[in-house]
């Protein structure tokens, strides 16, 4: 039987053709407690007894073209040769709701094609698909496993709605208030599928269990006007609250993780650029917790600079670096960038600070301005004019480097990246934006205007191009996460008390080691992403051994320190730690959708008293 047999999608469909619906409001305990049995009670119906049966066998109808040897060995055979997904339109935003589904209908199907075809179904669970999802969430009728904390009916009770939540073992949260999703500005409480997003990729990329993964909203309202005027969306329908109320909701939520869970991972994920700096200040010492956006963006950017060096053979002191961006990527991007010199060039901090040049919409970062927010003036310089202009600043300063985290589509100009290639044997070149359609310039773009001598790194996938000989050229994406999830599951792991600006540093350099020289030679600064599970274990392994051995953290669970100084002992650690979805027709594969049960869109839980829903656990042993 194909998973998206007609009788199974019939039973658990209305509206939209294909996607699944929630109801427009479930905030009272009879709602949640409906809304819960409409999810569940397909496992008594024809349709569900036949999806169980099939997700027990070895032959499983895979819904997607890949290939044959990238499917798990039992179902290699029923890989579909051609076509996009089976049944899904022909649209990517068709292709994520279509593995939404699977994912309600069959979670170990999911996580198996998640888990084995990472590659093929990357750009459908995150950028640039996911922006788009965000954008529709209030509109798809979008099934979560996410928790929303609403500060119009939570504030004051977060702890409370923690210790009900069925989850009973959280490890890795990704947390969001959909102020600044992606380059698309602010979403409200739509922004949960950033956090979904990101929380699989934990899974996918660094082998965390599932079933310790909580993505959470912190649904503080939204300034979107037309978003919070929509008559399906189902957010806090005000304005974003003042700066203290604001404040004490985000620190209760921190608090009562703290006493709810108080060996988890917190990542901060699509705040605005104020809030991002201020909260990350503040908790960065006393939690275990980091900003992808400000830290995981920028060690991916600096190792794709320092195997672009390993082309060039130059030094990353001798850089000069120029961003079209000043918010939080491209202010920790900046950070990590002069912290590095400080460490491998032996350089002054000041120094090093002078090898980054930021650019805003107003221009140059520069002394003389007054109107500078605080994570800007640590690169405001003295010693160039004030450019308003990127082409003007570009020749001023003369970068050997441009990275764009503007969300500013096409503003890396022909005469921008011609003037680049002017100044530059090997221009290197990183319109980091998401999603693509935000993105400074293209693939294409960059080749054609260098005549093929780009160093590129994007922050959003392209397809490849070919040249006149023929030869095709992909080009690498600085993706996140080739970093994040390695970084946040060695923190776990070790069970560290926090996550230094130096493991940033630790992951970074182990990544840009890893290109092969044949790799580097055809432009690809990163090894290829099918590889990721093994990519991931040498960063996690880097990481945890640092984080053991400068005392923030302890050796891995059934791991002695002789065990671990053997060999690969730390690397060999790091892939034990892993999990991995049961094989199909395994007794953990044949579960029902009890195991991880997907709780309804904006779905709080029941109030006390009422019945809770079980808890959306994967079977099987955690690590």
């Amino acid at each position: 039987m194909k998973l998206q047999s007609t009788s199974f999608r019939a039973s658990v469909r209305s509206g939209r053709q294909g996607h699944l619906l929630a109801p427009a409001n479930c905030h009272n305990a009879h709602t949640a407690r409906s809304l819960h049995l409409n999810a569940t009670a397909f496992k008594d119906t024809p349709a569900q007894a036949d999806m169980n049966a099939a997700t027990s066998e070895a032959s499983i109808k895979l819904p997607m073209n890949l290939s044959t040897e990238a499917a798990p060995p039992g179902v290699r055979a029923d890989v579909q040769g051609a076509g996009p997904f089976a049944t899904a339109g022909p649209q990517p935003i068709d292709k994520y709701m279509w593995l939404r589904d699977l994912r309600m209908a069959s979670p170990s199907s999911y996580f198996r094609v998640l888990v084995n075809n990472t590659l093929d179904v990357l750009p459908y669970i995150y950028t640039p698909t996911v922006g788009k999802a965000c954008q529709e969430y209030h509109t798809l009728g979008i099934a979560t496993r996410g928790l929303y904390l609403r500060i119009d009916q939570d504030k004051g009770k977060i702890l409370e709605r923690l210790k009900a939540w069925p989850q009973k073992r959280v490890r890795t949260i990704v947390v969001t208030d959909g102020e600044r999703i992606l380059g698309l500005g602010d979403l409200g409480a739509n922004g949960m599928g950033i956090s979904e997003g990101k929380i699989e990729l934990y899974t996918a990329a660094a082998g965390v269990n599932p079933a310790v993964c909580l993505p959470v909203c912190l649904d503080v309202g939204t300034n979107n006007v037309k978003l919070r005027e929509h008559p399906k969306y189902k957010g806090v329908r005000a304005a974003r609250p003042p700066q203290k109320e604001y404040d004490e909701f985000v620190q209760e939520f921190m608090e009562a993780i703290r006493a709810w869970q108080p060996h988890t991972l917190i990542q901060f994920e699509d705040f605005g650029n104020t809030n991002a700096f201020r909260i990350l200040d503040k908790y960065r010492d006393d939690y275990c917790c980091f900003n992808d956006d400000i830290q995981g963006t920028a060690a991916i950017t600096l190792a794709a600079l320092l195997a672009a060096l390993r082309v060039t053979g130059q030094r990353l002191a001798d850089q000069r670096i120029l961003f079209l961006g000043a918010g939080e990527a491209a202010a920790g991007i900046a950070t990590l960038i002069s912290y590095c010199m400080t460490r491998r060039d032996n350089i002054e901090p000041a120094a090093a600070r002078q090898r980054c040049h930021l650019m805003d919409s107003k221009g140059l970062v520069i002394a003389s301005r007054t109107d500078l927010q605080h994570h800007k003036r640590p690169f405001a310089h003295s010693d160039v004019p004030p450019c308003t202009t990127l082409i003007e600043a570009v020749r001023a300063i003369k970068p050997t480097v441009l990275i764009g985290a503007s969300a500013v589509p096409n503003s890396f100009t022909q005469e921008v990246v011609e003037a680049m290639a002017e100044l530059n044997a090997r221009p290197i070149i990183c319109p980091l934006s998401n999603p693509t359609s935000q993105a400074e310039c293209t693939f294409e773009q960059a080749w054609k205007w260098t005549n093929g001598r780009v160093l590129f790194a994007s922050g959003s996938p392209f397809d490849p191009i070919t040249d006149a000989q023929g030869i095709a050229h992909h080009p690498p994406q600085a993706n996140n996460a080739y970093i994040f999830p390695a970084v946040g599951h060695a923190a776990v792991l070790t069970k560290s008390k926090r996550v230094p600006e130096e493991l940033f540093l630790v992951a970074a350099e182990q990544l840009a080691a890893m290109a092969t020289v044949e790799e580097l030679s055809r432009g690809h600064l990163f090894p290829v992403f099918s590889h990721i599970r093994d990519i991931s274990a040498s960063i996690m392994a880097s990481c945890a051994h640092y984080l053991v051995t400068e005392g923030l953290g302890r050796n891995p669970r059934g791991w002695s320190q002789e065990d671990l100084e053997q060999g690969n002992g730390w690397r060999r650690a790091a892939r034990a730690a892993m999990w991995s979805p049961p094989a199909a027709g395994s007794a953990t594969a044949s579960a029902s959708m009890e195991d991880v049960t997907p709780l309804s869109s904006m779905d709080l839980l029941p109030a006390p008293g009422a019945e809770k829903p079980p808890a959306p656990l994967m079977s099987g042993e955690l690590w």
